[in-house]
């Protein structure tokens, strides 16, 4: 499958090196394409055609895409509307790893009457979790309640937001600043970022969390009248979230978000040594008995192939990767817009790909 990827950061590595080992690089015939000569020299290692391409520029990237079956976007969030509208009019495959809401909204409509497949949200949240919480919710006749947590954190915290940069600082401040969709008494229902704290433990190591926008992808749609209540919240390290109130409301940084990402670049260490944490629990009636059934999963950071790889990288291009195999293998729908929910969670679990998470 000849197959463009679009973004060379940690996350389009991991995606690039996952697809081009895989059958031998027969299966999938990989084009990578960043605008920055340099970023793509990170990957100089990958069985990949280079290319530097400027993608926010829709004749180049038309030009690109006209060659290729599938074009994966792991670009910043913003830009996924834009290069979904090429691939529209290119006819080309499209995957991408966005939480953005309002993008996915933009995309399904791009999607209706397509002749090609639009899949977003294919990472870990949305992504994985949504697919893992429906398998869960299929199982009762009558589903009350369904909680979706994911954290992705650093193995050893040291400063006071108990936290690193394990991933997108621009993903990272869209989830916390944009209003997050919830099922309320099985109304769909916008709540506030930050809001509805809660603690809980797992293993014995103490986690708080709170609502963030776009985890539950499609999920919402999907099973609005069918379920009670439904939200998602990021996990993080007690104390987290009140220093990220300070900082976005106290100190105004909420409507200054370029400031907001320079300082936490530039005084938030990054680290590749993280742990995922993925966390569902699903209640309602199973042959007429109140039931609660718990998906877990911990996924930490490991050396592969003699690179350091983590946690996050391994989980969200996973998501991906598996996500495609299984639309290459005619498991999905060959056109339209694609739901997470629509992959089986043992078929993803069976998958080469999605192994990570078995």
């Amino acid at each position: 499958m000849r197959t463009v990827l679009l973004g060379s950061g940690h996350i389009g590595q991991t995606i690039a090196r996952l697809l081009a080992q895989c059958g031998q690089g027969r299966d999938y015939s990989v084009t990578i394409a960043d605008r920055d000569a340099a970023a793509l020299q990170a990957i100089a290692g990958v069985h990949a055609e280079k290319a530097v391409v400027d993608s926010s520029d829709p004749q180049a990237l038309a030009a690109l895409l006209q060659r290729a079956d599938v074009v994966i976007n792991a670009l910043p969030y913003h830009m996924a509307t834009s290069v979904a509208t090429v691939a529209r009019q290119t006819g080309t495959h499209y995957f991408d790893l966005t939480e953005e809401v309002q993008a996915t909204r933009a995309i399904a409509a791009l999607a209706e009457d397509a002749p090609c497949a639009f899949m977003p949200q294919c990472g870990l949240a949305p992504g994985f979790i949504g697919i893992a919480a429906h398998h869960l919710a299929a199982g009762f006749e009558e589903v009350h309640e369904i909680k979706m947590r994911v954290g992705a954190l650093p193995q050893y915290p040291t400063n006071e937001l108990k936290y690193n940069l394990t991933w997108s600082v621009d993903g990272l401040i869209n989830e916390y600043c944009h209003p997050c969709e919830a099922l309320r008494d099985g109304e769909r229902v916008m709540v506030d970022p930050l809001a509805d704290l809660e603690h809980f433990s797992l293993e014995g190591v103490e986690y708080e969390a709170f609502n963030t926008s776009g985890g539950l992808g499609s999920l919402c749609e999907t099973l609005a009248g069918k379920v009670r209540n439904l939200d998602y919240k990021s996990v993080r390290y007690p104390g987290h979230q009140q220093r990220m109130k300070f900082l976005l409301g106290d100190l105004g940084l909420r409507h200054d978000p370029g400031l907001l990402k320079d300082i936490l670049r530039k005084s938030v260490p990054a680290t590749l040594q993280d742990v995922v944490l993925v966390f569902v629990t699903v209640s309602g009636l199973r042959e007429g008995k109140l039931m609660q059934e718990v998906f877990t999963r911990k996924i930490v950071a490991q050396e592969r192939a003699g690179r350091r790889e983590s946690a996050i990288q391994a989980s969200t291009a996973a998501g991906l990767c598996a996500a495609l195999d299984l639309f290459r293998a005619g498991r999905l729908p060959a056109r339209g817009f694609i739901r997470q929910e629509q992959i089986s969670l043992p078929e993803l679990l069976g998958n080469r790909f999605g192994a990570v998470y078995a």
